[in-house]
This record gives structure tokens, C-alpha cells and sequence, in this order.
């Protein structure tokens, strides 16, 4: 298992860079959230001890000065946050080893200096303490009580404004990521619904130089292609009329023979070049665009009339399943494909079953089964290729025009469905067409 799966990375480019500006203004933001606490504690740090020096020295100052009896009354006004006078030894202990307290113990020495000599030591507890001990003038006890601050305490409101300003870089953020990712969004989505007509909606040729470039490049490439595609219809569809007329005239002419046996050959062979050149001519449609306009239709209907036809005809054919929903769809493309698929599996099966199943993600699944020889896996895809025959004889009778599914698969196209070839276990092929319903 790789980091990638681990880390559940997305799968688009938007949530990919969205995910990693976020996570960066996160971690930068909290980087410059520490270093501001860390330079205001120092800061504060430095301001306390010079502001302990100067205080404390007062304060000892005068209460030296003052009557013993007018002493405990002061001691309230002079005690601050930080520290208080306690008149009397205090209690014992360690020298400070604390960084914070050696710093306070240093600055009030400085601030007293040598007129009042002085001990420190650090009060066991949960809480960093220091006191410090000298005696006044008259030989009076005076203790320094010292609770240190590491930091001052946060207002209320700046976690809210750290958040606040968070969430607006966020969002800048997200609609950077979503004006930088939205024209190639747009590219994938007009490349996907350039099906066989080659009629996606032009991409506007603004915005950002390299995306206006790559939308003209990819209007400039869907016009060669539309423009090929009709080159290559009107060839065919001319090959065609041009046929037409001489094949017409062979045939009047196989009709006044008098040999039987070649009568029935060229007839034959007249037949299969008709055959040929109509579906020539019908795969050039479907690769031009399907002009049929889709529907909503009941497919249960349409397959019970296909099975039924199929049937009268005196072929086996058989369905199982129902869709029991409408489905939106070209209708009549729908039946030129399974008649095809249906054809290939009575040709080279003799029989052909037909599974229809309705999936819950709003898909339609048409499965068309056969016992036949089935196709080897590495010609799974090639058989949708025009004029590819698996069969190598070229004999019309088993290999077939090589047309037929390839005009199912650009009808399938048209359909905005996927048509796919597996083998069956046991022998026999599986052709699945899968429609996603448009409701």
C-alpha cells in the first residue's frame, strides 16, 4: 500500500489543489500564530522583569521608611498581579534553576542592590514561585512572594478573528482554484460529449492566454474533424449511387442467362456487393451523427416487439428480465444495435438470449448471449474496427460484411452508452450494452 492510498488523495485536480493551498494557509497560518505568541511572551518576558525592578525597589523603599506599625496596611496597595510583601522569613527551598525565575531574582537584585541583602529560592508546586528574603533597616523580615508569568492571557475575541481570517483565505483560496480549473473542466466536458456528430458547444475563445489558446486549438481541431468525417460520408455516399446503376445492370443482365448454376452465383455475389455497400453507406451515418432526436420510450415494449419479430421469423430468441422504468433514449438506434448484436449472436450461435436488468445508479444493462465460439481475448476490441473479421476466410456466409459492430458500437456512442465483448464461461460470448437512463 502506497502513501497515496493511505492519504486518501482526491481524484480531480480542483479538491487536489484546494486540498494543498488550504493545508498550506493552515500550517502557515498556525507557523505565524506561534512565532507572534512566541515573540509577545519574550516581549512581555523582558517588560516584567524591567518593570519588577523598578517596582520592587519602591515599594521596599518605602515601606523601609514607614513606621513599623503602618507597614501590614500598605502591603495590599503595593502588591501587584505578579508579586506580594509578606512580612515575616517565608518559607524555604531551593536556589531557582527555572529560567523565568532566575531572570525575576536577578532584576529585583539589581533593582535593590546592595543596601538590602537579599536571598532567592524556588517554592515547591504545580506553579512556578519564587520568593525572595531581606530584612529592612530596623532588622524587620521582608519576603518577596513572586509568581512568574510565563505569558499573558488571550482576549476572548482573537481565537474568533484568527478563524474569521482563516476562513476568508479559504475561500479566496477556493475560488482561485475554482477560476483556474473551470476551463479545463469545461475542455474535459466538451471533449466528452463530442460523440460521433461532432456537434459539442464551441468553447469561448477568452479569458487567460493559455486557456484561449487551448480552446481555439480544440475548436480549430473539432472542425478538421467534422470536416474529415463529412469528406469521408460524401465519398462513400457517392461510391454508393455510383454503384448503384452498374450493379442494377448486372443483375438485369444475370436475369437473361440461360446457365442456371452461374445464374446463381453472380446473383449471389450482385447480392453481396449490395450488402456491402449499404452498410458502407450506414456506418458513414452513424460516424456523421445520428439525426435521430432521443425520447422517452418503454424499452420492455421495444423488446418484446424485437423478440417477437425475431420469433415469428422462426428464430431462437429469448428474453429475460424488465426494465419497469421509462428509459430516454434514440429508440430506433436502440433496435438497429440489438438487432445486430442479436444477428451475430444467431450467426455464430444458432440461438440468443436476451438478459435486461435495471442497476440502482440509474443504469440500464441489455446482455445478448450465445453459445457460440466465442472471440479470443486479445480480439475483444479489434472486432469493433470496420472490416475486421475474426473469421479469416472472408466468406460472407460466416465473416460477414465486418461492418455490423462496428455500426453498433458509433450508434452506441451516439447514445451516450458503452458497448463491451466478454466471454462466456463455458463458451459462448456476452455482448452488454449499458445505458445510463436521463430521467
Amino acid at each position: 500500500m502506497n502513501l497515496r492510498s493511505l492519504l486518501h488523495w482526491p481524484r480531480t485536480l480542483f479538491a487536489r489543489l484546494t486540498l494543498i493551498l488550504c493545508i498550506g494557509l493552515v500550517l502557515a497560518q498556525t507557523l505565524s500564530f506561534w512565532l507572534t505568541m512566541t515573540e509577545r511572551d519574550q516581549t512581555m518576558t523582558n517588560v516584567m522583569a524591567g518593570y519588577v525592578e523598578r517596582e520592587v525597589a519602591s515599594s521596599v523603599a518605602l515601606l523601609d521608611h514607614l513606621p513599623a506599625s503602618e507597614r501590614a496596611a500598605w502591603l495590599p496597595r503595593l502588591a501587584r498581579r505578579s508579586y506580594e510583601f509578606i512580612l515575616g522569613p517565608g518559607l524555604a527551598g531551593q536556589p531557582p534553576d527555572a529560567r523565568l525565575s532566575a531572570l525575576l531574582a536577578r532584576s529585583i537584585s539589581d533593582g535593590i542592590g546592595t543596601r538590602y541583602p537579599l536571598t532567592a529560592n524556588a517554592i515547591p508546586g504545580d506553579a512556578e514561585r519564587l520568593q525572595v528574603h531581606l530584612q529592612l533597616s530596623d532588622g524587620t523580615p521582608l519576603t518577596i512572594d513572586v509568581r512568574p508569568m510565563s505569558s499573558l492571557p488571550l482576549s476572548p475575541w482573537l481565537p474568533l478573528v484568527l478563524l474569521l481570517q482563516l476562513a476568508v483565505l479559504a475561500i479566496c483560496c477556493w475560488l482561485a482554484v475554482r477560476l483556474l480549473t473551470r476551463p479545463l473542466q469545461d475542455l474535459a466536458l466538451a471533449a466528452d460529449t463530442l460523440g460521433p456528430d461532432l456537434k459539442a458547444a464551441r468553447l469561448p475563445e477568452d479569458g487567460p492566454s493559455e486557456v484561449a489558446r487551448a480552446a481555439k486549438a480544440f475548436n480549430a481541431m473539432q472542425d478538421r474533424m467534422a470536416m474529415y468525417v463529412t469528406e469521408r460520408m460524401q465519398i462513400l455516399a457517392a461510391i454508393s449511387h455510383d454503384l448503384q446503376t452498374p450493379i442494377t445492370r448486372m443483375r438485369l443482365r444475370v436475369d437473361v442467362m440461360d446457365d442456371s448454376e452461374q445464374h446463381a452465383k453472380l446473383r449471389q455475389d450482385l447480392q453481396e456487393m449490395e450488402t456491402l455497400v449499404k452498410e458502407g453507406v450506414t456506418y458513414a451515418r452513424t460516424l456523421h451523427g445520428a439525426t435521430e432526436v432521443p425520447c422517452r420510450i418503454d424499452p420492455d415494449a421495444l423488446f418484446d416487439s424485437l423478440v417477437c419479430d425475431y420469433v415469428d421469423a422462426g428464430k431462437e430468441v429469448s428474453l429475460e428480465g424488465r426494465v419497469a422504468i421509462a428509459l430516454m433514449t434514440r429508440p430506433q438506434a436502440l433496435r438497429r444495435v440489438l438487432g445486430n448484436l442479436i444477428d451475430n449472436a444467431l450467426k455464430f450461435g444458432g440461438a440468443a438470449e436476451i438478459n435486461v436488468a435495471a442497476l440502482p445508479d440509474d443504469q440500464v444493462t441489455i446482455s445478448v448471449l450465445d453459445r457460440g465460439p466465442g472471440i479470443p481475448e486479445q480480439s475483444l476490441e479489434a472486432v469493433f474496427e470496420p472490416f475486421y473479421r475474426v473469421e479469416t476466410s472472408r466468406n460472407r456466409h460466416t465473416g460477414g460484411t465486418g461492418l455490423g459492430l462496428a455500426i453498433a458500437r458509433q450508434l452506441t456512442l451516439a447514445m451516450n452508452a458503452t458497448l463491451s465483448l466478454h466471454n462466456r464461461p463455458g463458451g459462448g460470448l456476452e455482448a452488454r450494452l449499458t445505458l445510463k437512463n436521463v430521467r
